[in-house]
């Protein structure tokens, strides 16, 4: 058996080292990555089932070729003959976004730079809006989609930035009241209402917003930031659990240390994200013996 798969190994890149050379090898590698790209770029925004979509007219119209379906082949070819045309039109703002992202260089961005860049963005809005003792509620979706558990408000499909983010929970603005779902480092939507949690072991104090975000996390993995209007306090709700009073330097690596996989659930109090920071922050010989 291990003779005979060597055998058709050996068949194989006698017959690639024939057909092939290096510039086929790059050709395909380029588009490989191009494909790929898009796939990340498109990952989690409406334009996958558009896609989805085009890839079943496609088979439709390969099926109706292999059992000559004469009226079904002719209508698809028709359609089919202006996909480039319709492409364009459906894909127009990913496309516009794809080639915004290679004029600033963003191609190169790996997804970790990108998401530290949307972190950043939200903890400088979350401060802001501490600031100004404007509430907010910030939801960060992660693996499961929060299309069944959400209320959809308003579709946005923005950039992350701390200036939107500000903007919509001014009270001037029409969808303060509601939250903001970040989805693949955009903001997908805002203005959303979210189921509110039934557990009564909630510390005290909490409003409606905490309420909501320990909702949302106890039936999904997402991540979310409120800020409180009464107390102008930050926390961080996961999976149920809400960690209070946090100030931006501390937020930030609660985000990222969850973002990265490296946490997975929160620290019982706060003093246990906060102390890390400061010790790392002392210079050597400065911390007490104890």
């Amino acid at each position: 058996m291990i003779e005979y798969t060597w055998q058709l190994l050996q068949e194989f890149f006698d017959f690639a080292g024939d057909k092939f050379s290096w510039r086929d090898a790059i050709d395909i590698g380029l588009v490989t990555f191009a494909i790929y790209w898009l796939l990340l770029l498109i990952r989690g925004t409406r334009a996958v089932q558009i896609l989805v979509g085009v890839i079943v007219l496609i088979a439709l119209s390969l099926a109706s070729q292999f059992f000559q379906f004469a009226t079904t082949r002719w209508i698809l070819d028709t359609f089919m003959g202006s996909i480039v045309l319709i492409i364009v039109v459906l894909f127009q703002n990913d496309i516009r976004r794809a080639l915004a992202r290679v004029g600033r260089f963003g191609f190169f961005l790996s997804p970790e730079q990108e998401e530290s860049a949307m972190v950043e963005e939200v903890v400088r809005a979350a401060q802001s809006l501490a600031q100004r003792r404007t509430g907010a509620l910030i939801v960060l979706e992660r693996e499961s989609s929060l299309s069944d558990q959400i209320e959809q408000g308003t579709t946005l499909d923005a950039d992350v930035s701390k200036e939107l983010l500000v903007s919509l929970f001014q009270t001037q603005s029409p969808l303060h009241d509601g939250a903001v779902v970040v989805r693949a480092g955009r903001i997908l939507s805002a203005g959303c209402i979210l189921p509110l949690t039934l557990s009564q072991d909630l510390p005290d104090g909490v409003g409606t917003r905490h309420r909501a975000a320990v909702g949302i996390t106890e039936e999904s993995d997402a991540l979310v930031i409120v800020v409180s209007e009464e107390t102008a306090g930050i926390s961080v709700v996961l999976a149920g659990d809400m960690l209070r009073d946090l100030d931006a330097p501390h937020l930030r690596v609660m985000l990222q240390e969850i973002l990265n996989g490296e946490r997975k659930e929160l620290p019982l109090v706060t003093d246990d994200v906060k102390r890390p920071l400061e010790l790392a922050a002392d210079p050597p010989g400065t911390q007490s013996a104890s």
